[in-house]
Order: C-alpha cells, then structure tokens, then sequence
C-alpha cells in the first residue's frame, strides 16, 4: 500500500479529474486574493483545493480520509474493507466499543 500523503495526492488528482469545473476553477483563482491573504497562489490554490474535496466528501456523506479511500481503492468491496479498518482503529483509539462506534456514526458491520 502506498503511504497516505501518495493515496492522498492521488484522490485530488482523480477528484480533478472527475470534476473538471473544480479545476477551471483553480486555475482562474485571482493572484490578489491570494496575496490579501498572505498567501502564495500556489498555497491559496492548494487550500481551495482541499476545501472542494471535503465539500464533496460532505456531499456523499462520508469524512475526506474515507473520499481518499474511495478515490484510491481497487474496488468497492476494497474501500469498503479499507473504510472499515479505518473506522475500527478510531473506535479503539476513541475507548468505544464498536457497537457504539457504528451508532454514533450510522455505520453497519
């Protein structure tokens, strides 16, 4: 398996891809906002970026990491074992049983 910050990178340039309006976007963003901000247009691009990843992660109901999982899987079936994974080891980090876990955030085993 790749490291995340690669199965990261990855998702936003086949989020890109699949939205191609996202990427006009980005690539007609005004230098001067970015500098208002403090910013280089290459940070100010990168945060917009980020910002229409997660919204389409929200959009589909799922958190970014899970959208990076989706975007990078093999398969369905493949997100799906890798989505669960994920979701396991917070509920253990957490101190939740799993059963807990699932309820607070509609999960099903």
């Amino acid at each position: 398996m790749s490291p995340p910050g690669d199965n990261h990178q990855l998702a936003l340039d086949r989020f890109l891809n699949e939205h191609p309006d996202v990427a006009a976007e980005l690539n007609t963003l005004n230098p001067l906002a970015a500098q208002a901000k403090g910013e280089t247009l290459e940070q100010y691009r990168a945060e917009r970026l980020h910002e229409a990843f997660e919204a389409e992660a929200e959009r589909q109901g799922l958190f970014a990491w899970e959208l990076t999982l989706k975007l990078t899987a093999q398969s369905p079936a493949d997100f799906e074992t890798q989505r669960l994974e994920v979701h396991k080891e917070v509920a253990q980090m957490a101190g939740l049983s799993w059963i807990e876990y699932c309820q607070l955030h509609d999960l099903s085993d």
